[in-house]
């Protein structure tokens, strides 16, 4: 059965409410998993690691992407401008020395560190290690000079404590039909969003036939905006309003690769789609598709690729966007914990 095959079902089964009825009971174990492993940790049989500085978890409760890492760029500008030295910690998926510790620079390969941890490093211009022990990526981060940590991804990794939690939500997908893993897109329960400091909503959030947590309610909107594509051969960049309407072939081996293809259709785009796994390696053979089409992929594919990958390959950086009246008030938020979690260490 192909990806693209399985992908459309999975999609039907969490978000268009098709049955899946069969994948109930695995769903029921995942629970039991969930509520003994929890209960672990409340009874002081899970050890719970506090790091040298205060942690910021950026993650979610669904599979599958939801604007997590441009997130995590935009509180490592932010936190930057006021005088923060921030730090991330990214468990690697896709990489083949994920299992292990490795500091991760703009030029590291990733094929062993991972796509994301690659772009945090270009992008976010600071120390990003990549640890499945998230506990002791914080540490590592603090020998390197961190006064913060951001951890990419790592809501449910409860080893490590944390001063403030985001989850972000995809709004056109929601939290789907609301059941858990595999009958439902959700690593935790809905009750989660409530434990959580804030809860961010990427686009604008879906109708549900289901009842709005609070949380849900007063979630922060944020757009993902691009301006402009990048050919990967050389540092040619071009507005991305010089491709309305014209065809190219979109690629994406992302978690939500819809969200991708709606942006450049967005821009008048026409978008011939190829959709591959989350975190695939992709290769030359992968952009051939026997046409003269430009072909766009997102700036977190193209980090596996070299720049002598040819004229033909575009990348489209995306930059998160959020209305200044409601991004003041939760920066300072962040930061007054922050703030506070420093003077609890010292």
């Amino acid at each position: 059965m192909s990806s693209g095959v399985v992908y459309n079902w999975v999609h039907r089964v969490w978000y268009e409410d098709a049955s899946g009825w069969i994948l109930l009971p695995l769903s029921g174990l995942y629970w039991l998993l969930l509520v003994l492993r929890r209960l672990f940790y409340d009874l002081g049989l899970f050890t719970i690691h506090r790091a040298a500085a205060p942690v910021i978890v950026v993650g979610n409760i669904t599979a599958g992407g939801t604007g997590k890492t441009p997130t995590v760029l935009w509180l490592v500008q932010e936190l930057r401008s006021r005088g923060f030295r921030p730090g991330i910690v990214s468990r690697g998926y896709g990489g083949s020395q994920s299992g292990t510790s490795m500091r991760v620079e703009a030029d590291s390969d990733a094929s062993l560190a991972g796509d994301e941890p690659v772009l945090l490093a270009r992008r976010g211009r600071c120390p990003v290690v990549v640890d499945p022990d998230r506990a002791r990526a914080a540490a590592m981060l603090v020998e390197d000079g961190a006064d913060v940590i951001i951890a990419d991804d790592g809501l449910q990794h409860y080893r490590l404590a944390r001063d403030y939690e985001i989850c972000v939500v995809d709004g056109a997908r929601g939290l789907g039909n609301r059941r858990l893993l595999p009958a439902g897109p959700l690593r935790e329960g809905v009750r989660r969003l409530e434990d959580v400091d804030q809860v961010l909503v990427n686009g604008t959030l879906r109708s549900s036939e289901y009842d709005l947590t609070p949380a849900e309610q007063n979630a922060v909107s944020f757009e993902l905006v691009a301006t402009e594509a990048c050919r990967l051969s050389d540092s040619l960049v071009r507005p991305i309003e010089r491709f309305q309407n014209t065809t190219v072939h979109g690629v994406a081996a992302i978690g939500n690769p819809q969200r991708f293809f709606d942006l450049l259709r967005g821009h008048g785009i026409q978008v011939i789609e190829h959709v591959f796994p989350d975190h695939a390696a992709l290769g030359g053979k992968d952009f051939d598709f026997g046409d003269d089409f430009e072909v766009f992929m997102t700036e977190k594919d193209a980090v596996k690729l070299g720049r002598d990958s040819g004229d033909k390959l575009w990348y489209v950086p995306v930059e998160l966007k959020m209305d200044p009246m409601f991004a003041a008030p939760l920066i300072e938020q962040i930061e007054s914990r922050l703030r506070l979690g420093n003077n609890v260490d010292e």
